[in-house]
């Protein structure tokens, strides 16, 4: 029973720092459409991390041993950080329900969605599954909640990166921690660079 609690803890820290990445991904690509579409995107957003998270959970160990994966990853999201910064800051004309703005393209958004759901997927499904130590339900539950997590932090970031734009520099520095950690752990797998033991654990 201590075990199982001690592991369910675990999960539950584990889905709050990394749903976050997703959500802030999530958040800020919708930030530049009027309401309506704000809410499909996050909607098809939550719905391919979970999609993602049930494929990633139960193929596990075979994607566990291609770095080349974390690396890939690492490199969508750099090529998503340069999107977003170009969507959100270098775009002059204020988007509003009400009046005419140049939105981005939707479907090309919905792509920008979708490869960080398969990036960041596999990474907490990586944190997910390691710390459930194959109990089953808790990894389940870590899967949903993980997914929760993300829907209700990308509505809030959506809400205040329109207020705050400072908020969304911060989100695109997150996102690109999160693609050089994934980055320099594909490389230390393949032993072109090396780790220090220390801080393995962040990669």
């Amino acid at each position: 029973m201590i075990e199982q609690s001690i592991i369910l803890a675990q999960i539950v820290l584990i889905d709050i720092i990394m749903a976050a990445d997703n959500a802030i991904i999530i958040g800020m690509i919708a930030a530049n459409f009027a309401p309506k579409n704000r809410k499909q995107i996050i909607m098809y957003g939550v719905l391919a991390a979970l999609l993602f998270r049930i494929i990633f959970a139960f193929s596990a160990n075979y994607f566990f041993g291609f770095p080349i994966i974390k690396i890939i990853g690492g490199l969508l999201l750099v090529w998503v950080v340069y999107d977003l910064k170009k969507d959100l800051f270098e775009d002059k004309e204020i988007k509003s329900p009400t009046k005419k703005s140049k939105e981005p393209s939707y479907i090309h958004s919905l792509y920008k969605v979708i490869f960080a759901d398969i990036t960041l997927s596999f990474d907490n499904v990586i944190a997910v599954v390691g710390a459930s130590k194959s109990n089953t339900p808790l990894m389940i539950f870590g899967l949903i909640l993980s997914v929760v997590l993300i829907g209700t932090m990308a509505t809030f970031f959506v809400k205040h990166i329109q207020k705050h734009r400072w908020i969304g520099y911060i989100g695109l520095i997150v996102i690109l921690i999160v693609a050089i950690q994934l980055i320099i752990g594909g490389l230390n797998d393949y032993e072109v660079l090396s780790i220090n033991e220390t801080f393995k654990k962040y990669f």
